[in-house]
């Protein structure tokens, strides 16, 4: 009938804020999973992040599915959402980007199946960060899903970049068409 149920029971139409949040966070997912077997053919050595990343999303989207407006204290506890892996992912794009020269331009998605796959892993993860800003907003998710969301595209961005290095590929950078 259009409905389904928040990890608290409650009922709310399938087009509700919380599920389109939810959505965007599983398609993150899968996109990540693609962009990990390309990487993974190429033999990079971030497969395994990108597999806890994978892991650390069921546990967004378990905050996600808890609305704070429903939730009981044992629901609370069980899909709280911490800020260590905000951190973790902040060690890790500094790691990568001090092996990565500087951005002079803007780059265009690119770089080889890995890096393009990258790309569009943040590009989509972009979006569940717009899905979910507005649920913190309101004060229905934690508000470290967003910074994990919002950190999460930055990883992306420089991991798509270091894949492209480690592979030889050239980044296509963008240029500004003639009038």
């Amino acid at each position: 009938k259009g409905f389904s149920s928040t990890f608290t029971g409650e009922r709310r139409p399938k087009g509700d804020p919380i599920f389109e949040a939810l959505g965007a966070t599983d398609e993150l997912s899968s996109a990540i999973g693609l962009a990990g077997e390309f990487s993974s053919e190429k033999g990079h050595t971030f497969v395994d992040q990108l597999h806890k990343i994978q892991c650390m999303l069921q546990d967004v989207g378990s905050n996600l599915a808890t609305p704070l407006s429903s939730a009981r204290e044992a629901h609370r506890k069980r899909t709280s959402f911490s800020e260590k892996p905000v951190l973790e992912l902040e060690q890790w794009i500094d790691s990568y980007s001090e092996q990565l020269p500087p951005l002079r331009t803007f780059i265009l998605p690119s770089g080889g199946r890995s890096s393009a796959a990258l790309h569009f892993s943040r590009a989509v993860c972009r979006r569940a960060e717009r899905c979910v800003v507005p649920l913190v907003q309101a004060g229905e998710a934690d508000p470290n899903v967003a910074k994990y969301l919002n950190r999460l595209s930055d990883y992306l961005f420089v991991l798509a970049r270091y894949a492209a290095m480690k592979e030889g590929k050239e980044e296509k950078i963008y240029i500004k068409p003639e009038p």
